[in-house]
């Protein structure tokens, strides 16, 4: 066969390949890249929509499947992986964050369900993945997140009177702990919470990043209103534990998401059982499956579920976040793989509301020495 009969070969090869995600030809929404053939092998890069993606191994093998062994005289394949973390796009009258791309809030229906640890490990996970993350915390009546990261002192001023985030294991970080004295209570009104929060979103030199994970206060009140107003909201995560008390909560968190054209990317079940360091035996404290059938109930993702270990509690009460602390544990593997199903579904909510295929790229042959 001719060098473009191979080309040929390969490019309907390649034509074949779906992301198991979008649901489209990679080729077609321009996620292979920098295709070539030298000799019996190919060399390409596949550029993801989030570098946290959850089926890169499935990629890889429907890559292989399509080429090796397909196209005659091609033996092997090399991939390259890269990712360009899609972006929002707002609704009419919502003002973006300057090098913002994602902002992802994590919500809860009710008080005590671990909706702060769920937010301060997914945003490390996505971290630890390649992203670049900010994490704001907006629960302004119980701001946790200084505590669980270790995180002292105030937010400096930077250049334009623009408040400098605070960093802490790579992440960037705004609380309102860091600007109120210890024990100073919150009492603000709708309009002053409203004018705080602008503040956070719009006075903060964030910098780019490719998701800004917002703690909520837990319910449904000003915070959410605001900020669903405000900014574009690529969507919420709803976390729960899986008691009746505490869904019935959440339902009506989901609704309020609804009605503030607000996209629901998911549910997480936190404190899903309780498995004894000591026998290995299942707990079910707060019963089980609850977050699951919420979640079927409302036709939407279950994101996962997290169990509930003693070392959580310890670590974060000394400002060691168990993703920091202890990444590659089987409860480390757990928040990993919340955080790339939330980036999954980010992925395929930008990409429903955006518009026509990136143009595909033609393989090629280097040119000889």
């Amino acid at each position: 066969m001719s060098d473009q009969d191979v080309l040929d070969a390969l490019q309907r090869a390649l034509e074949t390949v779906i992301d198991p995600e979008l649901h489209r030809p990679m080729l077609q929404l321009g996620m292979l890249r920098d295709i070539s053939v030298d000799g019996d092998a190919v060399s390409l890069r596949v550029v993801l929509t989030t570098p946290a993606c959850p089926l890169k191994d499935r990629i890889q093998s429907d890559l292989e499947a399509a080429v090796v062994g397909t196209v005659p005289g091609i033996a092997r394949i090399a991939v390259v992986w890269d990712a360009d973390v899609s972006s929002t796009r707002g609704l009419p009258g919502r003002q973006e964050i300057a090098g913002v791309r994602n902002a992802v809030a994590i919500s809860a229906g009710k008080g005590g369900v671990g909706k702060t640890t769920l937010a301060v490990n997914v945003a490390i996970a996505l971290r630890l993945a390649g992203a670049r993350v900010g994490l704001l915390d907006a629960d302004v009546y119980g701001p946790n997140v200084p505590i669980m990261l270790g995180l002292t002192g105030a937010p400096s001023a930077g250049p334009n009177n623009r408040m400098q985030p605070m960093e802490k294991h790579s992440l960037r970080v705004m609380s309102f702990g860091t600007i109120l004295k210890p024990g100073q209570p919150v009492i603000w009104r709708g309009p002053m919470l409203a004018k705080a929060l602008r503040e956070f979103l719009y006075e903060v030199e964030w910098g780019e990043l490719d998701y800004l994970v917002i703690d909520l206060p837990p319910g449904t009140g000003d915070v959410q209103l605001s900020l669903a107003q405000s900014m574009p909201m690529t969507g919420a995560v709803i976390c729960t534990t899986p008691q009746d008390v505490s869904l019935a909560d959440v339902s009506r968190g989901i609704e309020m998401f609804h009605k503030l054209n607000v996209p629901v990317l998911g549910v997480v079940e936190n404190m899903s059982g309780f498995i004894c360091p000591h026998c290995n035996e299942r707990t079910d404290i707060f019963g089980a499956g609850g977050g699951r059938a919420l979640a079927q109930r409302y036709d939407l993702p279950f994101l996962g579920a997290i169990p509930l270990d003693p070392r959580i509690r310890g670590l974060e009460d000394e400002g060691r976040p168990l993703m920091a602390d202890a990444p590659d544990s089987a409860l480390g593997h757990v928040f990993r793989e919340v955080a790339s199903h939330i980036a999954a579904e980010v992925s395929k909510e930008n990409f429903s509301a955006t518009a026509g295929p990136a143009m595909p790229a033609r393989p090629r042959v280097p040119p000889a020495a």
